[in-house]
């Protein structure tokens, strides 16, 4: 009986007998206005319980010999396919001019309805100066003279077309069989699709694999297309200030994606005010972050997030730049690393024990501070020295 005694002395929390409990308003309204409050942190921690924190931390990017896989989906509302080329170039040397691999063209009218959408056909045709009947390419100043390929009657009789081509080998009892190797047909095949796309727009969407150091990506009507230009003025009234290069960014990622991320140029949209016709550089100058993210599984996605700055450069003075849509990117030094963490079991009891300790002590303070404040209003009230 001694030990049961001790026992109960021990107790820090002496019962009171219900007889001397005086309940009050102030009190009940204390006490709702707590139990809400408890119930508010109690799902507010469940949540943060059942749902990954991600944590974030800086190291140094020490990955040798990897890929950059850039993804794209851009829209030039005023600028044909067949005078879109993706090149590519970086400071090792490695270079890539009319990328068709891994990409997808949709041939767009001017309320950006989709005409026709064709895997792999993105990039300018190989079409250079054309070829004259001394063997040579047409030079800017001199008068066009197209070879027969073997088939002219004399040495300065011309085939400017594709048509004549084909009655010189008439004539000679020839077979015109691989009309693809023709510079005039193959030339004209390429007029011809022009003027079918003629106030066209076009939309490229796709990815390409480059080595993981600085170089520059870019939209532009191809090298091979540049040469062209005099001759598709001069011969066939082709002109550049038709077309213009604005454009809409879609979609521009640099690898995969992961939760979380934001990529600053989707969405972006560029207009040329004024047709002023393929003049000019637009340039995005990107900065790369390699990012590492994990999973609460421990799953890990490569990747990387990015920073970018743009800046137009306008056709004024000689050189003129090559007109087109180029980014720039360089790559930081600075990893980041993105990790998912539960909250623990014995963290997330401590918390609830805290707030239900908490708010009810913090109540019982405010309830005492109201009822004995209550008590002393009342009494001077009654002894009459309360007004």
């Amino acid at each position: 009986m001694e030990l049961w005694s001790k026992l109960r002395s021990l107790d820090a929390y002496p019962k009171v007998n219900e007889d001397f409990y005086s309940r009050t308003l102030s009190g009940g309204l204390i006490t709702i206005v707590s139990s809400l409050a408890i119930l508010l942190l109690f799902f507010s921690e469940i949540r943060l319980y059942l749902y990954a924190a991600t944590e974030s931390k800086l190291t140094v990017d020490t990955s040798r010999g990897e890929r950059l896989h850039i993804n794209f989906d851009v829209t030039f509302p005023a600028l044909p396919c067949s005078l879109v080329a993706i090149d590519t170039m970086d400071v090792s040397g490695e270079q890539h001019y009319d990328i068709r691999h891994d990409i997808m063209k949709k041939r767009i009218d001017h309320l950006g309805n989709v005409i026709e959408s064709r895997k792999d056909g993105v990039g300018s045709p190989k079409i250079e100066r054309p070829l004259q009947n001394h063997g040579g390419r047409l030079d800017h100043n001199e008068v066009y003279c197209g070879s027969c390929y073997g088939s002219e009657e004399s040495d300065d009789q011309c085939c400017n077309s594709c048509e004549e081509v084909r009655d010189a080998y008439r004539k000679k009892g020839w077979a015109l069989t691989n009309v693809e190797s023709i510079d005039q047909c193959k030339r004209e095949g390429f007029v011809q699709r022009l003027k079918d796309e003629q106030g066209e727009g076009c939309n490229i969407h796709g990815f390409v694999d480059v080595n993981k150091v600085a170089g520059n990506f870019h939209f532009a009507p191809g090298k091979s297309l540049d040469h062209a230009f005099n001759f598709l003025q001069d011969m066939l009234n082709f002109q550049p200030e038709n077309y213009n290069i604005s454009h809409k960014i879609n979609k521009l990622s640099f690898g995969k994606e992961f939760p979380g991320v934001v990529n600053p140029l989707d969405g972006v949209e560029w207009k040329q005010e004024q047709t002023t016709g393929l003049t000019g550089m637009y340039q995005y100058f990107v900065k790369v972050v390699p990012t590492i993210y994990t999973d609460i599984r421990g799953r890990k996605i490569h990747s990387n997030q990015f920073s970018v700055t743009e800046h137009f450069r306008e056709a004024i003075g000689l050189p003129r730049p090559p007109p087109g849509v180029y980014f720039f990117y360089e790559f930081s030094p600075i990893q980041v690393d993105f990790t998912e963490e539960n909250t623990s079991l014995l963290h997330f009891l401590t918390n609830i024990c805290a707030i239900v300790g908490g708010i009810f002590t913090v109540a019982g303070i405010i309830d005492s501070f109201v009822y004995h404040g209550h008590r002393a209003i009342k009494k001077k009230m009654e002894i009459g020295k309360f007004g």
